[in-house]
């Protein structure tokens, strides 16, 4: 049943790359509980050999700690990844709203011009590469005009810095006008079985802009991986520990879903979390599924959901068990 990994192009860029992808978050170490730089490095090479091209980072993920990882584990397969990383959330510069503190260091959200100029060059330094094949903003930043940020990413795409654009955690007001003012190639949201706002908010303006969609969280920070259970316990800085989303009724609810998937996944000798993220890219207008991993059993998982391909009955069947189950959670 299963099949050749799926590739799509990113918006008009004339990049393909692997419907499933790896993102890097957790190897940051960054509110997730220390990980593994050997784990790590095993997992993203894992990934490619996989058939997993596309790999997400951000200069925030521990404070450049995640994309060096990245720069070593890519070192020598540059040529078979498709590489994002993101700018706008600083730490050399106080300019644009604060937005957090990291290990006591504030952090703000800033796009102007020299600032992405400056962001870039480091990004590229640490991913021990010459070009970024998608450069996201990563939270938007209302102090700087966004023509001026355009204007920044448009010079390092002349430059063949950056091979396209993409925009993150944008409002509706954010995505018209960044595809009013010049080529916006994705937009990379949170999605999934249990947050599906962007489905009448943002895909209508991607669908009539050829914007691609990555999404993050496809199985909702392991709720929907079909391996926590309601007796689980969170511990120590785990986020997941007084998270709402992770109420006993919620992991009840989704235990009761996985049940029901339980049938699929074995027609097509796949585990619950590979049916949740195949149905995910299966969605309209969801381009690619941004998953993590942390060790390399993990990310071949994660890349042999690629390959599922879904009938319409059984999406059918996907979608109305999720409304049956995932109907008022605990938000």
């Amino acid at each position: 049943m299963s099949h050749e990994m799926l590739t799509r192009p990113i918006g008009n860029s004339g990049i393909e790359a692997s419907v499933v992808g790896l993102g890097t978050w957790a190897i940051g170490g960054w509110m997730w509980g220390g990980t593994e730089e050997k784990q790590s490095i095993a997992a993203i090479q894992e990934s490619i050999d996989a058939g997993i091209s596309l790999i997400d980072t951000a200069p925030a993920y521990g404070q450049g700690l995640s994309e060096t990882i990245v720069g070593k584990a890519i070192e020598g397969r540059r040529d078979k990844v498709v590489l994002a990383t993101k700018c706008g959330l600083v730490w050399h510069t106080q300019k644009g709203n604060h937005f957090f503190d990291y290990d006591g260091k504030p952090v703000h959200r800033y796009l102007g011009k020299n600032s992405i100029v400056y962001e870039v060059e480091q990004s590229l330094a640490r991913l021990k590469t010459d070009y970024i094949d998608l450069y996201i903003t990563h939270w938007q930043d209302p102090t700087t005009p966004l023509d001026e940020t355009m204007e920044a990413l448009e010079l390092l795409k002349a430059q063949g810095k950056i091979r396209s654009i993409g925009a993150s955690n944008v409002s509706v007001d954010d995505l018209k006008s960044y595809v009013a003012s010049g080529q916006l190639d994705a937009i990379q949201e949170e999605y999934s079985m249990v947050k599906r706002d962007i489905e009448s908010s943002l895909l209508p303006i991607c669908a009539g802009h050829g914007v691609s969609t990555l999404s993050y969280s496809s199985l909702a920070l392991g709720l929907l991986s079909g391996k926590i259970g309601p007796d689980r316990t969170f511990s120590g800085d785990d986020q997941r520990k007084d998270n709402p989303r992770f109420s006993i009724s919620n992991r009840e609810k989704v235990t009761r879903l996985m049940a029901a998937l339980e049938p699929i996944a074995e027609g097509h000798k796949a585990t619950s979390a590979q049916i949740v993220i195949a149905w995910t890219v299966q969605q309209p207008g969801i381009t690619f599924s941004l998953c993590g991993a942390r060790n390399p059993e993990q990310a071949l998982e994660n890349a042999k959901a690629g390959g599922i391909r879904l009938t319409s009955e059984e999406l059918k069947m996907i979608s109305g068990a999720a409304d049956t189950h995932l109907t008022d959670l605990d938000a």
